[in-house]
């Protein structure tokens, strides 16, 4: 059975294993190693994990099946007027397919439409094969952007949104 639950401070080694884990099978074929490696020191440090886990507008959720971690999702109510950010949904290779994912993104459009942001929105990159489950749950391309991450490092991608 899949289950969410709300993550805290003591979730942080998990999400930074969850993160590392995930990543290296969903970016290998898309980022450079090294790129993967600069992101997750980046983003996935304890500190800004803290940060956003601090911030009441940045809920983070563990993903379970059953008694096994099987990701996670963060998302940012009021990133702009009305509209949350969908900053990480991720979920280990070995649970694909099961319908985690699809229930993730139901779980963060029920807790936005909760919350009265009218619009969610999220950056994928191009060369990404989760677009296409993206679109299948109502998501569509409104732009596109090449974004300086530092490190020499950019990040290509489609920018989604879903409307309520």
């Amino acid at each position: 059975m899949i289950t969410f639950k709300k993550a805290t401070e003591n979730d942080i080694e998990l999400i930074r294993d969850l993160a590392k884990k995930s990543w290296n099978s969903a970016y290998a074929e898309i980022l450079t190693q090294d790129q993967i490696n600069y992101m997750l020191g980046e983003m996935y440090s304890s500190e800004e994990i803290t940060s956003h886990l601090k911030n009441p507008d940045f809920p983070y959720y563990i993903i379970w099946d059953d008694e096994n971690a099987a990701g996670f999702v963060g998302f940012e109510f009021n990133y702009e007027k009305d509209t949350t950010k969908l900053h990480r949904i991720y979920l280990l290779a070995e649970t694909r397919g099961k319908g985690i994912g699809k229930a993730a993104l139901d779980l963060v459009k029920n807790q936005v439409k909760k919350f009265g942001n009218k619009r969610i929105i999220l950056n994928v990159n191009k060369t990404n094969p989760a677009k296409k489950i993206y679109e299948s749950q109502g998501f569509r391309v409104y732009d596109d952007g090449v974004f300086d991450i530092g490190n020499g490092f950019v990040m290509d991608d489609f920018l989604m949104e879903f409307l309520f």
